[in-house]
């Protein structure tokens, strides 16, 4: 079984499994899961995440994205369980430089973010009692992310380039985490969106990286389209956090608080 550590801080009894234990695309598997477990709420964060590859696996994106979602929320309809379904800015089509808010259009520019829509629709069709949080950009200890990917280039070039023309928030998982526990305790339902406080490029974001790592890197900015990618981003990812205001949750602290406290966690590892 996965470690909890922010549940388990709180004294909250929860039970997760791995990829290996739990195949959110197997309805069986999930339904006897669910019902063993009985949980009271059911934070949903397993996805398929793989931007570029998705666009030569949309089935695969789509089965683990709208159909393993939906097979849980069919579970938690069921049990009466709450449900916090994780999703992206990506749902967004990235025009404009204004800050989205959660009930602003929706039009997705690649496979993943459509099948992260779908998976958000499929939550609102079958629940009445769940949390949509839709974030960006996320970093923390476990998994690839781009802190990681930018100290690992570090070890072998002086220079990067690195793109300047897409602007959002990044996101920690360890602010992150504590918020959908204090959500999940509530009945505050609907839509949210929750990343660190502040927006940056993808260049500044590696600037940060670098600062606070003490690494000597020069970062080029460049546009978009001269790093071409598979699936297309959105230029614009910045997200409205005043539903969090209204709702009377607390924000997240700034991205570079963020950056430097990761960097500090990376080094004592």
């Amino acid at each position: 079984m996965l470690k909890l550590y922010r549940l388990e801080r709180r004294r909250i009894q929860a039970e997760a499994a791995s990829r290996e234990q739990f195949d959110i695309t197997d309805e069986a598997a999930v339904r006897s899961f669910i019902i063993s477990a009985r949980p009271d709420a059911i934070i949903h964060c397993a996805a398929y995440t793989a931007v570029d590859k998705a666009e030569d696996e949309p089935d695969l994106c789509r089965r683990v994205n709208m159909d393993g979602t939906r097979n849980i929320a069919a579970v938690c309809r069921d049990v009466g369980a709450k449900m916090v379904y994780l999703s992206t800015d990506y749902v967004f089509s990235g025009a404009g430089m204004t800050p989205y808010e959660p009930n602003d259009p929706t039009a997705p520019l690649n496979v993943y973010g459509a099948s992260k829509l779908a998976g958000e629709q499929t939550v609102r069709e079958l629940l009445e009692r769940y949390f949509i949080v839709r974030t960006s950009w996320v970093f923390g200890v476990n998994g690839k992310n781009f802190v990681k990917t930018m100290l690992r280039l570090a070890r072998s070039h002086k220079e990067l380039n690195v793109v300047n023309d897409q602007i959002g928030s990044p996101t920690y998982t360890a602010d992150l985490a504590p918020l959908l526990c204090d959500m999940a305790a509530t009945d505050k339902y609907g839509i949210y969106h929750a990343t660190n406080e502040g927006f940056c490029s993808w260049a500044q974001f590696a600037k940060e990286i670098f600062k606070d790592a003490e690494l000597d890197v020069r970062v080029n900015p460049i546009p978009t389209s001269a790093y071409p990618s598979k699936a297309r981003r959105p230029h614009n990812s910045r997200l409205s956090k005043a539903c969090l205001d209204a709702a009377g949750f607390k924000r997240l602290p700034s991205w570079q608080d963020a950056v430097k406290r990761y960097i500090s966690t990376l080094q004592h590892l």
